[in-house]
């Protein structure tokens, strides 16, 4: 989970209107219209967990997500605001947060703050609220822990996807605690420019930290 800039909204949302019409009304080719600007913000990743929703038929293997529920907020259902790309697990993210009861302030939301200053992401796959939080703010790190089930069965996934990471984050310690700044500096900022982008970037970059 890492901080999202929204692009403009897509045209085909203003034609809808909250009692007028419902998300049924919107047809496949809008839906796609919605995905593009979705995608110019995630960069084909799942707004939630930054795993890769990868093309099939010409779209993307996720679902469009309201982040507020429409069942709760349906004058959300058409606000751009309100919309994000998630993937299709039932366990995390999108899905597993809409069976979940909570109150939409107290989950971190991408778009409007930085998840990086409330989440930490550990070497063997798990997440935890950071350091030095204000307990208001820890609260609600862990709501937002919660609700999407960051540390169900993702924490293997990214465990296993950071694998390749986790001995490359040993050999630059060891060549932090050996050599000065600017001779390894240089190897780690390469490997930042290699993850822009990738499934999991957050999690990678958290490991890849050196002092």
């Amino acid at each position: 989970m890492h901080q999202l800039t929204r692009p403009s909204s897509p045209g085909c949302l203003r034609r809808y209107r909250y009692g007028r019409n419902t998300w049924c009304d919107v047809s496949p080719d809008e839906k796609t219209e919605i995905w593009r600007s979705l995608d110019l913000m995630q960069g084909y990743r799942c707004a939630y967990c930054e795993a890769s929703l990868k093309m099939k038929s010409g779209q993307p293997e996720g679902h469009i997500e309201h982040f507020r529920q429409r069942k709760h907020h349906p004058q959300g259902t058409f606000d751009w605001q309100n919309l994000f790309g998630s993937c299709n697990r039932q366990e995390s993210c999108g899905k597993h947060k809409d069976r979940q009861c909570y109150d939409h302030l107290d989950l971190i939301k991408m778009d409007e703050e930085d998840p990086e200053a409330y989440l930490r992401f550990l070497p063997e796959g798990s997440v935890e609220p950071a350091d030095h939080l204000t307990p208001e703010a820890h609260r609600r790190a862990t709501e937002t822990i919660r609700v999407f089930n960051l540390n169900g069965p993702l924490r293997e996934i990214r465990a296993n996807h950071l694998i390749g990471y986790r001995q490359t984050a040993e050999e630059l310690l060891a060549f932090a605690a050996e050599f000065e700044e600017s001779e390894w500096r240089a190897l780690l900022e390469e490997e930042l420019r290699a993850i822009k982008g990738q499934p999991f970037e957050t999690a990678i970059r958290h490991v890849l930290q050196v002092p």
